[in-house]
């Protein structure tokens, strides 16, 4: 890994790890609701809950590293921002069978893209994951609990989107970097179970 890359990483790996001291304020301080977090406990939790989505949100920060440059924060905030914007749709609206493929394809393309090494033009990589995004979003915003406040319950569930895209970028270097001789081929099997799993998912809806 050259020193330009390193440092884009350390940079892309900062300012996600900047959301984490933001997101809990609008995640857990909400009048009324101290107690219960206002559902910000809720949302902080429902990534991690949920294998498809966090499988798609580490895929993303293996793909961004698999790009390297501008990627390694460009993609991650892609995603952040059009998750909260499928969010708001998902308040007004039930989860459908078409979004739970979309989120099932989310994962094996971001799979074949990680085990491939595709490499996208950084602006056309993040209007893919920023589409897959605004599914992921809809069906969090959509399975918001009963009583939980619209604010904390996003900022939890993008806290806990951003602590799974660092994850993502961490485990692109470690499977890059640690395993020294055989990192390309850690990459490959990552991307390639995870397309596995996914399509596991896609015949789980489907069946």
């Amino acid at each position: 890994m050259t020193r330009n890359s390193s440092r884009a990483l350390n940079n892309a790996i900062r300012l996600v790890g900047s959301g984490l001291l933001v997101l809990p304020g609008a995640a857990f301080a909400h009048p009324g609701h101290e107690a219960a977090g206002g559902g910000g406990v809720q949302g902080l939790m429902h990534p991690f809950t949920g294998l498809d989505h966090a499988l798609a949100m580490i895929l993303v920060g293996l793909f961004a590293y698999r790009l390297g440059g501008r990627a390694l924060w460009m993609l991650p905030l892609a995603f952040l921002a059009a998750m909260a914007a499928g969010g708001i749709l998902g308040f007004a609206a039930p989860a459908t069978t078409l979004v739970e493929v979309a989120i099932a394809l989310s994962v094996i393309l971001l799979g074949i893209a990680v085990a491939f090494n595709i490499k996208a033009p950084v602006a056309v990589a993040a209007g893919v994951v920023g589409l897959f995004a605004i599914f992921h979003g809809f069906a969090h915003g959509a399975e918001m609990p009963a009583g939980a406040g619209a604010l904390p319950y996003a900022g939890g569930f993008l806290l806990g989107t951003a602590t799974l895209l660092a994850i993502g970028l961490g485990a692109g270097a470690a499977l890059t970097n640690t395993v020294v001789a055989r990192g390309g081929h850690a990459m490959r099997s990552a991307g390639t179970i995870a397309a596995v799993v996914g399509v596991g998912l896609l015949s789980g809806i489907s069946g």
